[in-house]
């Protein structure tokens, strides 16, 4: 296995529950679950976080931001509402050091989240 777990999901190195995957995204069940709904949407290329997208990665956050309204709807959240998620750094806890959005849904969510 290699530093980044997320990388060693993607190669398949490391287990998973594959939700959706494309050329340049994939999708996979949290290990530790929020809410009924709570899937993780990762890019293929190792990005540490959004802190460090920029201009260039366009196309790649446009089809993870697809990828998470096709999961919402495969999971029969997209009509009763779902949230998104982007963790930057350790005082958001960001546990996992390569850009991942949450798809969390399935229950009404609170405010303010945690």
């Amino acid at each position: 296995m290699g530093q980044c777990v997320f990388c060693d999901v993607i190669a398949g190195s490391a287990p998973s529950k594959v939700v959706l995957t494309t050329d340049h995204v994939y999708a996979f069940r949290d290990i530790s679950p929020v809410a009924p709904v709570h899937v993780l949407v990762v890019p293929r290329e190792h990005i540490a976080d959004a802190g460090e997208l920029t201009p260039d990665h366009g196309d790649v956050l446009a089809e993870m931001m697809v990828t998470a309204q096709k999961v919402a709807e495969m999971e029969g959240i997209a009509e009763s509402g779902y949230r998104l998620v982007f963790n930057i750094g350790e005082d958001a806890l960001q546990s996992v050091d390569h850009l991942h959005m949450h798809v969390i849904g399935g229950r009404r969510m609170g405010w303010p989240p945690g």
